[in-house]
């Protein structure tokens, strides 16, 4: 016998599961949301070590390890190699931040936060904006400290509208990869299990592209699938913005890339965020 039923006096409340929320509202609730997020990371600054120190590590690992001998066979030695593999990485980072999304996501629902969300009288599509929203801040804090590094080891800046128009690309497609991350945060059992599942995914995408070293002297299979590789798109047009080269048919595979996965996979994240039990 319900509580109503034996006490008539104590109101019935009724939380509206999928609330009718305007367009004011989600940006006030989105607002709101990003707030909270960033008061998180204040009060748990270790959050941000990946953001931080990952660039400065993998700067200096492929630039003083990898460049001399990369960049001899490029023909130009390790100051060639710097201006080759610096765009490359800026393209790096929406991966590698967007796959911490999915880990955090996950473990919020362990804590029962994404729970305490669902109960409340907010748009669905308002929680995982925001957590989109701060992870491109993440992005490019991330960013910020990669292009410092950069600058310290020689790379030489020779187009700046262009070095914040990569910037922007990179966030926006690193969007999109966020989408996916969401996914696998709500279905996965654990963030251990997105931790994995993000790392199966990615490593591949990261090392069979352009990235790290040009893709001529790859095996015939392994350049093709390069070539249908969006990461070499995103990197080669990085590249051609802040170094100078053809940049259309690069940047128009990235834009669609971009909008292909965020039309995909932002319902698919909003609609097992909203029904997951």
């Amino acid at each position: 016998m319900s509580t109503a039923t034996l006490n008539p006096t104590v109101p019935t409340i009724t939380v509206d599961a999928d609330p009718k929320i305007g367009l004011r509202g989600h940006l006030r609730h989105t607002g709101a949301l990003i707030r909270r997020n960033l008061l998180w990371i204040k009060q748990d600054p270790e959050s941000m070590f990946d953001a931080i120190l990952m660039p400065v590590v993998f700067t200096l690992l492929f630039v003083y390890v990898f460049g001399g001998s990369i960049g001899s066979a490029m023909g130009g030695g390790q100051d060639a190699y710097v201006q080759y593999v610096i765009p490359g990485m800026v393209a790096m980072m929406s991966m590698n931040i967007a796959q911490g999304v999915g880990t955090g996501f996950n473990e919020d629902f362990q804590k029962g936060i994404m729970d305490r969300f669902r109960s409340l009288p907010i748009g669905r599509g308002s929680v995982l904006m925001a957590k989109v929203v701060v992870e491109m801040l993440r992005l490019l804090c991330a960013t910020t400290v990669l292009m410092i590094v950069a600058l310290l080891v020689g790379f030489d800046i020779t187009n700046w509208a262009g070095l914040f128009g990569a910037i922007g690309l990179t966030a926006l497609f690193g969007s999109s990869l966020m989408w996916i991350f969401l996914v696998l945060g709500v279905t996965m059992k654990s963030a251990q299990a997105v931790q994995a599942m993000g790392f199966l995914v990615m490593m591949p995408l990261q090392f069979g592209s352009s990235i790290f070293a040009p893709t001529q002297s790859m095996p015939g299979w392994l350049q093709s699938f390069t070539n249908w590789n969006p990461i070499s798109a995103l990197a080669d047009t990085c590249r051609a913005l802040m170094t100078g080269g053809p940049v259309a048919h690069d940047l128009w595979v990235t834009l669609g890339w971009t909008a292909l996965l965020t039309a995909v996979m932002a319902p698919v994240a909003i609609r097992k965020f909203t029904t997951k039990n």
